[in-house]
């Protein structure tokens, strides 16, 4: 029986919250003291966006009924501020943001081992911040073929990064889905990548949360940085869409975060992350498959009326309403993280992702380097 429903949607969001204010301005200098540190030689729920083919159409104002807090007290203080930019997305980005390093988004390995979508370094004017060519591998799977020495493929890839990075400052390996079998082989890879790099490179890897090294960890901090110059903990996802609501990240899971970071990876090279979007979770569940009882039952719930049969098979509307909950991220709330990383004694932070922030929230950076420090 094939189900026809049409939903009216009723939104009750929980937002942590700000204000609006202007931008700062260009990129001056970069600090003394970051060249790469001392290494061996041997790292959805995209939600709240306007989708790119409705930029530029008109859009008629809409009031909010709601208000946001602006943040109060001293903009945070950062040595390095990193975010990252989304290729097809490269116009959200400008100079008057205050980035010291910016991650081209990204470079992908296919399942033939190639390395494909390298963005092209000339694509953004970033002044004098530094480019980081970030690679990414989206499965399991290709990351096993991609990481193990049984094909004849991780030298292959490791020469096509190398090739890529050329028009770079660094690279940054961002594999998120490596098996559990696979950390020798992770770390491996990650030593003969830094190798062939040279020192010249920058080179950073991402890693997960953790709040402490768990078994069998295939991101062991500690053991990361020995290879890299930075390492940028993501520290965020918190919530998931398919779980409980509540925020990306949380005052309490950034502190427990930072926390174990601090304790793994050495100051000079942490970087903690930063979300700048949030998510929305719905309590009604409309889709399935449904006993011609179930389906009998909805039906009188919600007051069908009628039944129309299309080519012989019985089908069926009605509108329901749908509570929904959202926990988003605007100035106000990225701040307060901050300000707990600034207590914590961190210095360096990076944004996923340039385009998705409150605009305001610029305001309350004071980076080194910036003619607004």
């Amino acid at each position: 029986m094939k189900k026809i429903i049409f939903a009216s949607v009723c939104f009750f969001v929980f937002a942590a919250v700000c204000p609006a204010h202007g931008k700062s301005d260009k990129l001056e200098e970069l600090s003394e003291n970051t060249e790469p540190g001392e290494l061996p030689v041997s790292s959805e729920n995209e939600g709240f966006e306007i989708p790119p083919e409705e930029k530029g159409k008109h859009q008629e104002p809409i009031t909010p009924l709601y208000t946001f807090k602006s943040p109060e007290g001293n903009p945070v203080r950062l040595q390095e501020s990193w975010g990252y930019v989304m290729q097809s997305r490269s116009n959200e980005y400008n100079r008057s943001i205050p980035l010291t390093d910016v991650c081209f988004f990204a470079a992908e390995i296919n399942c033939y081992g190639e390395l494909v979508g390298v963005p092209k370094r000339s694509s953004l004017d970033i002044g004098k911040a530094r480019s980081h060519l970030v690679i990414v591998c989206e499965s399991k799977s290709l990351t096993h073929f991609v990481l193990s020495q049984k094909y004849d493929v991780r030298m292959k890839i490791i020469k096509q990064i190398v090739k890529a990075a050329y028009a770079y400052d660094g690279v940054q390996i961002d594999f998120e889905l490596v098996p559990a079998r696979d950390k020798k082989a992770f770390i491996s890879f990650l030593a003969d990548l830094r190798y062939m790099l040279g020192k010249e490179k920058w080179f950073s890897v991402c890693v997960p949360a953790r709040f402490k090294l768990l078994q069998e960890d295939v991101y062991p901090y500690a053991q990361i940085a020995t290879y890299c110059d930075r390492i940028f903990v993501m520290a965020y996802d918190e919530h998931w869409s398919n779980g409980v609501p509540g925020p990306v990240a949380s005052a309490e899971f950034c502190k427990k975060i930072v926390k174990y970071a601090k304790q793994a990876i050495p100051e000079k090279k942490l970087i903690i992350g930063l979300p700048f979007y949030g998510r929305t979770w719905a309590n009604e569940t409309t889709e399935g498959a449904w006993y011609y009882s179930g389906a009998n039952r909805i039906m009188t719930e919600h007051k069908v009326t009628e039944v129309k049969y299309e080519d012989g098979i019985p089908a069926f509307k009605y509108m329901t309403e749908v509570e929904v909950t959202g926990y988003i991220n605007d100035a106000y709330s990225v701040v307060h993280l901050a300000r707990i990383y600034e207590n914590a004694g961190i210095k360096k932070i990076g944004f996923w992702r340039i385009g998705q922030e409150d605009p305001s929230v610029w305001d309350w950076f004071k980076v080194r380097g910036f003619s607004n420090d």
